[in-house]
């Protein structure tokens, strides 16, 4: 009986061992299946030097035997711009990869691009090469690479011009000294890093053109950081700045994009803004502490402060569209602008604003009163809120309303809360509140360069043509 159940076991273990054995073999036919989670990566625009975000598929056993890769074969080799890091091995090459049963492993690709003569965005294309088998299965590779002027703690201290025949990337930071100026030509586009600030100290004059704006934005243009807000620090017009002017400029994913600080040296505003768009800064879109700022046929959109005034000052907004709304990336809990004479230390100074033909509008949720002031001191302080459309359950306090609309909504064009796409415009609504219903002002023009209605302009930034 004992030998009996002996042989039994014998008998049992062999199978089990032969069974473990079998599945422990490699599958060799070339029928064998092998799956790719992706059959080819795309970068977005990647600047020449300073290499890209890291991307990845995986190369799928779909067997229930092992499977051998002879090779996983960078087809440009040590002279491409991508490198590859295979299941943990950095190498152009990789050869003799295992893959268990139904299991999986990680390729991971970076690009980084190399200077050429080329101005224009310029494809970088490569392939991976996955050879098992006697079959070769590919994932295609491709990127646009730009050549862009590298300016790495820069400072200007005479007259400085730059133009659009590269892309500016700043790293570490920019600054204009007291002494210095730096204008920016039509269709300039500024790069700036993580940590990067423009720090103006002397003057910023921006000439950009509806058809060839002025663009400031970060530097990482791939999905999704090119959406981000707080990409990069923003611009800060200091102490001793003066006679800024800024046209036709896009300053977006910023974490507090235009930042003014003390008043103007001369009798000029501080800074004139005119048909700018100001967009998804993280903190602020136009923070100003005791200043004095000039905006015209300007947008401030979806910024977590969009417009905030500390400290009083001398301000003038004209046609501007200034709206928040709650996206994936930040939720609107701030006032569409906010008026002070104080600021957090209790300093307080006079307080001049007039807020002439504009829109200040949000979705509800966190936020009531899209106009709020905040008096303090003993200073004068003076808002006149002039012809505009907002949203508020209470009016601003110590402000002057005059013949504005309360609570309509301006049926904007299009609000895509999912895909981040706002069109502030209300060109496809004849019904929407804010038509015609603007008061006549020297501004020819609105945010698209398109005429005003002369006598009865449209409120906010853009008018219906």
């Amino acid at each position: 009986m004992n030998r009996t159940l002996s042989l039994a076991a014998v008998f049992f273990i062999s199978v089990v061992l032969f069974c473990s054995c079998k599945k422990e073999t490699f599958i060799t036919g070339s029928a064998a299946g092998l799956g790719l989670s992706a059959d080819s990566l795309r970068f977005d625009t990647v600047f020449t030097t300073t290499g890209s975000i890291t991307k990845s598929f995986k190369i799928l056993n779909t067997n229930n035997q092992k499977l051998l890769l002879s090779s996983v074969k960078l087809a440009g080799g040590a002279s491409s711009a991508y490198k590859m890091n295979v299941n943990g091995t950095p190498a152009n090459e990789v050869d003799n990869i295992t893959i268990a049963a139904n299991d999986s492993i990680y390729v991971f690709v970076t690009v980084t691009v190399n200077p050429s003569t080329a101005n224009l965005p310029f494809i970088i294309s490569d392939s991976i090469a996955i050879n098992y088998n006697g079959n070769t299965r590919f994932v295609h590779l491709e990127a646009f690479g730009q050549n862009a002027v590298f300016i790495r703690n820069g400072i200007i201290t005479g007259n400085v011009i730059f133009t659009n025949t590269l892309p500016y990337v700043i790293l570490g930071g920019l600054q204009v000294t007291n002494t210095g100026a730096l204008t920016l030509n039509a269709g300039t586009r500024i790069y700036c890093h993580a940590d990067a600030p423009v720090l103006i100290d002397g003057q910023l004059v921006s000439n950009g053109t509806k058809a060839r704006p002025v663009v400031f934005a970060g530097d990482r243009l791939d999905d999704p950081y090119s959406s981000f807000p707080a990409g990069w620090p923003g611009i800060f017009l200091r102490a001793t700045s003066t006679n800024n002017f800024l046209q036709f400029t896009y300053i977006k994913n910023a974490y507090q994009a235009l930042v003014v600080q003390q008043p103007s040296v001369n009798s000029n505003p501080k800074l004139i803004m005119k048909q700018c768009i100001v967009d998804n800064a993280y903190d602020a879109g136009i923070w100003c502490r005791n200043t004095s700022v000039t905006v015209e046929n300007s947008l401030i959109s979806n910024c977590g402060k969009n417009i905030r005034v500390e400290q009083g000052g001398v301000y003038s907004f004209t046609h501007c569209t200034s709206v928040a709304y709650s996206t994936g990336f930040l939720f609107h809990k701030s006032a569409a602008v906010y008026l002070s004479d104080a600021n957090d230390a209790g300093q307080t100074a006079s307080l001049n604003a007039l807020l002439r033909n504009c829109i200040f509008y949000g979705d509800p949720g966190f936020v009531e009163d899209e106009i709020q002031t905040n008096k303090t001191g003993t200073n004068p302080f003076v808002v006149l809120v002039d012809h505009c459309l907002y949203r508020a359950v209470n009016d601003p306090t110590n402000a002057t309303i005059n013949l504005s609309i309360k609570n309509r909504d301006p049926l904007f064009d299009s609000l895509d809360y999912q895909h981040h796409y706002f069109d502030f415009r209300m060109t496809k609504n004849a019904a929407a509140p804010g038509i015609n219903k603007g008061v006549a002002t020297p501004l020819l023009k609105d945010l698209d360069d398109n005429n005003r209605n002369v006598g009865l302009p449209d409120i906010g930034a853009y008018e219906k043509p």
